[in-house]
């Protein structure tokens, strides 16, 4: 079983840098305020020969349970519960704080290996520093700079006796989701049961994210409250739905970029659209009280645009009177709004409550499905007989453009190959017409469609080969 190392301390100690370092990717947000992490964020960490399990936590800070700051503190105590050892870290710069005490007291009384770590102490500014942390009575303090590495073979030391040592070939069953190859790479494989089907949900701020993962996966594992744009990092889970593997990801809520000026806000957007580039399917959550606003609109086409998978949530479902004409009229506006995913899944749901879980994931690997679908050459060139015989292409400077052939050239999204002459000057409507159709035709509802051009003649016309 893999050995899990907890990172606990006060704001600003450097323990999101120390994580990055760990995992050997910047995957947690760091930034010279304190206060950045919230959520516990877990890694598949490497130090030398050893492999384990690391925890990123949010600040140590005293405040009541029910404020943002008491919740931030029952996930960092929650990661201490789940801990084989327990990296304690100061800011060795400057020394012990008033801070630090109670909380070095609190890592101590959970009965878990500490090893205090002295980090910031690249050079001689840390010795202070050093010194006035053995008053806190965790031992002899390990120097470290997380910035530079120094003090890493120190920190291998430290963490041996608590670590099982595994051989260099040993690799763990699942990388994190950033070593992830994009979603369209294997476009060419089958569906895979065993592998996880990577789910991102996104959406406006306070539409409900991290409390939908909550109910999903049955446990508090993402920090949740009234106050909007709690999350900041994107946080991967685990799941399994029905015997299928999910991994989940938790995104920042994303504004209108107009509104975005903090440098922090936009590294969690760049952290958001990059979950997006790596997902299978995208579950965009609407709030189901103020649907279909503008960036609602604006995140189904960006999701649209990097050709993935598109479900729409609408969340708080149990807020609304009128279900059944809400619903209708809902789907109707979709239609019109967003023809570029056409028939797109729009499941209603509660994370609060609980309710249309299994629904949005029936959705889900239904879009999956439809994402992957393949159609034969055969039954693709019967179908466009009989669209260009109903609507012809128009002409061109009194030359008509003429469509000879088409083919599926991939899947994830499905992707098509249109053959023959002057197709570069195919107006938007027809090539528009064709995709109607398509989607219509070989059941394609919802998920991207890409058609590109390919002048010259029908390479599989063995009579001109003749």
């Amino acid at each position: 079983m893999t050995a899990i190392v907890a990172l606990i301390g006060r704001p600003n100690v450097g323990k999101s840098t120390l994580f990055n370092r760990l995992v050997g990717k910047k995957l947690a947000l760091v930034d010279d305020r304190p206060g950045v992490t919230r959520d516990r964020r877990e890694g598949d960490a490497t130090l030398g020969h050893l492999r384990f399990k690391v925890i990123d936590t949010a600040g140590l800070e005293e405040a009541d349970k029910d404020s943002l700051a008491g919740r931030m503190r029952a996930q960092t105590e929650t990661a201490i519960a789940q801990a084989d050892v327990v990296l304690f870290m100061i800011d060795a710069r400057l020394g012990i704080t008033p801070m630090d005490q109670p909380f070095a007291d609190l890592v101590r009384r959970s009965g878990k290996p500490v090893i205090l770590l002295a980090n910031k102490a690249e050079g001689k500014k840390g010795t202070d520093g050093i010194i006035e942390s053995y008053g806190l009575g965790l031992g002899d303090p390990v120097p470290f700079s997380a910035e530079h590495g120094e003090g890493t073979s120190d920190l291998l030391e430290a963490l041996m006796p608590y670590i099982p040592d595994e051989s260099e070939d040993d690799e763990d069953e699942e990388a994190a989701w950033a070593d992830v190859p994009a979603a369209d790479s294997d476009d060419e494989e089958d569906i895979d049961p065993d592998r996880p089907l990577r789910v991102t949900i996104i959406g406006r701020p306070n539409a409900g994210k991290s409390t939908l993962v909550n109910r999903m996966i049955g446990e508090e594992r993402m920090l949740t409250g009234p106050e909007a744009g709690i999350t900041r990092d994107t946080i991967s889970v685990d799941w399994e739905w029905r015997g299928r593997k999910v991994k989940l990801f938790d995104t920042a809520g994303m504004r209108k970029r107009a509104r975005i000026e903090e440098k922090l806000e936009k590294l969690s957007v760049a952290d958001s659209l990059r979950a997006i580039r790596f997902a299978e399917v995208v579950v965009v959550l609407l709030d189901a009280t103020i649907p279909f606003e503008k960036q609602d609109l604006t995140l189904v086409d960006l999701t649209e645009r990097e050709g993935r998978s598109v479900v729409i949530g609408l969340n708080k479902w149990d807020l609304v009177a009128d279900k059944q004409g809400l619903l209708a009229e809902l789907k109707e506006k979709a239609n019109h709004l967003l023809a570029q995913v056409r028939g797109v899944p729009i499941i209603p749901l509660s994370g609060l409550a609980g309710e249309g879980i299994d629904k949005l994931m029936q959705g889900v690997f239904s879009a999956y499905g439809v994402w992957n679908r393949r159609v034969s050459t055969a039954r693709i060139n019967r179908w466009l007989e009989g669209v260009l015989s109903a609507h012809p292409p128009p002409a061109v400077a009194g030359r008509r453009i003429k469509i000879r052939y088409m083919t599926q050239a991939k899947a994830r999204p499905p992707t098509f190959a249109l053959f023959g002459n002057q197709l570069d000057h195919l107006p938007v409507s027809y090539t528009r017409y064709l995709v109607n159709n398509l989607r219509d035709a070989f059941e394609l509802p919802g998920t991207p469609i890409r058609l590109h051009r390919r002048g010259g003649a029908n390479p599989y016309d063995k009579e001109r080969k003749g």
